[in-house]
């Protein structure tokens, strides 16, 4: 016999009270970020307390138009714009902002001794980081705290560096130079005492830099190792490795590169073919990647493997325009064995997820390029987030949830023996599973952390016979 249930993924349902009208929103470190409306001011709330109270708020240098978190660092990374220009910032200590310190202390990426926090310690940070192109998209990976940076042509990569506060001062006192001081003081994440970790002072290093020839990334995702970049129509995932060797600048392969289009089409369209390449047969797709190294402390080597490419032919899904049919939710998700320690072993699975606005896709990455699951939604999905154990899409009035199969394989990994007849696990290849659908007005955004589901939605009250009494009202 069969029984089926309607399953409600969910517990409770709270609303955010926020002072001001909210127009961005992530998640991380057991925060809620909303940037307001104009993009000018960021409200922190706590989301592990019950009512998720106010923690700090701050104001930007610019008008934010990307925000991220990232878990290892606990630092703020955006992308802002100011009198025409688009500007890298990074928001460190933020948290010191909650005890109503007034000073902030901005520096460029590099110049640590000039940095206030390195003296006082209990103040936030602005790090001004340089970009020759526009930003246009951001990653942090959530096993190492690096950051990536898609601009117009290039991905670059900067890691993350923490600088002890004892080893800058003993250095200037005994160097006066700064050159010498960073070169002594540098550490990666995680290597300081524990003594000394919360007298640490956080940086980045413009390491690498991966030049994109055909392909102008509309989002990145950086996880342990693993690249990722979507276009319109386009995704290509690649695995940067590192060697002890010391090297120069890679020159473009010639084994990835292929004749161009005639520039000069202006009496035909070309519509690109659908196409897949999975593995080795990825590194045959038609968008050449060098790699140049700019590292100056990281004397490692960098090795570049394709893993998978895929574009998507241009259709007129139902209820979709042509402009609407494009790729988004692109997401590298790790998942870790009980026997694994994230901040030390490696991912024992990894995942790539992106979705069109009709279908989503999983695709698992280690062990053999393969398609996990696809995902067929009943209407069209604005967003979705990838977790452990549930994908959660969001249409305009609606959000709903299905099962996905990462927790599996992961179990698979660590005991491939493990249907018995005292327990069992589902295969990685079965069907997915639709949960509940829960209708809400207007939705927006949508984002996770831990087990909580975050929405931004918009209600519209401008109807002509509300017009006299209510205004556009947001709510979190």
């Amino acid at each position: 016999m069969v029984h089926v249930y309607n399953c409600h993924p969910f517990a409770s349902q709270q609303i955010v009270q926020v002072e001001q009208e909210p127009g961005l929103v992530c998640c991380g470190g057991g925060a809620l970020f909303v940037v307001t409306t104009g993009g000018c001011k960021v409200e922190v709330y706590n989301l592990e307390t019950e009512g998720c109270p106010l923690i700090c708020r701050f104001a930007s240098m610019g008008t934010v138009r990307r925000i991220q978190h990232s878990s290892i660092g606990d630092y703020l990374v955006t992308i802002e714009e100011k009198n025409s220009a688009t500007y890298l910032r990074v928001y460190t200590n933020w948290r010191h902002q909650a005890e109503e310190k007034s000073r902030v202390g901005v520096r460029l990426l590099g110049h640590l001794l000039r940095g206030a926090s390195v003296w006082g310690g209990v103040q936030m940070e602005i790090i001004e980081i340089p970009l020759s192109e526009h930003p246009v998209s951001l990653a942090c990976c959530a096993v190492t705290g690096d950051l990536l940076v898609g601009c117009e042509n290039t991905l670059v990569l900067f890691a993350l560096r923490r600088h002890t506060q004892q080893n800058l001062q003993n250095q200037q006192n005994l160097q006066g130079s700064w050159s010498n001081s960073e070169q002594s003081c540098s550490q990666t994440p995680g290597r300081t005492s524990s003594q000394t970790q919360d007298l640490s002072v956080l940086d980045f290093e413009r390491s690498v830099i991966l030049h994109l020839s055909k392909l102008t990334p509309k989002q990145v995702a950086l996880c342990g190792g693993y690249v990722a970049v979507q276009a319109e129509l386009e995704v290509l995932v690649l695995k940067l490795e590192a060697t002890a060797e010391a090297t120069g600048v890679e020159e473009p392969s010639d084994s990835f590169t292929s004749e161009d289009y005639p520039e000069e089409q202006s009496d035909f369209l070309l519509v690109p073919k659908h196409q897949e390449l999975l593995g080795d047969r990825a590194g045959a797709c038609d968008v050449p990647v060098s790699v140049e190294q700019t590292g100056l402390e990281d004397r490692r080597r960098y090795t570049l493997s394709y893993l998978l490419f895929r574009r998507f032919t241009p259709e007129f899904f139902q209820g979709c325009s042509v402009e609407e049919t494009q790729l988004h939710s692109l997401q590298l998700h790790p998942v870790f064995t009980s026997k694994q320690s994230a901040s030390v072993d490696e991912p024992a699975c990894m995942f790539c997820f992106f979705s069109l606005p009709n279908v989503g896709y999983l695709y698992s990455l280690r062990g053999g390029v393969e398609l996990l699951s696809t995902y067929q939604y009943p209407e069209k999905v604005l967003q979705a987030v990838l977790t452990d154990h549930l994908l959660h899409v969001i249409t305009r009035n609606a959000l709903q949830s299905f099962t996905v199969r990462c927790a599996a394989a992961a179990a698979r990994i660590e005991d491939p023996y493990i249907d018995t007849t005292m327990k069992a696990c589902p295969p990685c290849s079965l069907e997915v599973c639709a949960l509940r659908m829960q209708l809400f007005i207007g939705l927006r955004t949508l984002c996770v952390y831990g087990r909580h589901v975050v929405l931004l939605s918009t209600a519209d009250t401008e109807a002509p016979e509300e017009a006299e009494r209510h205004t556009q009202r947001r709510g979190l």
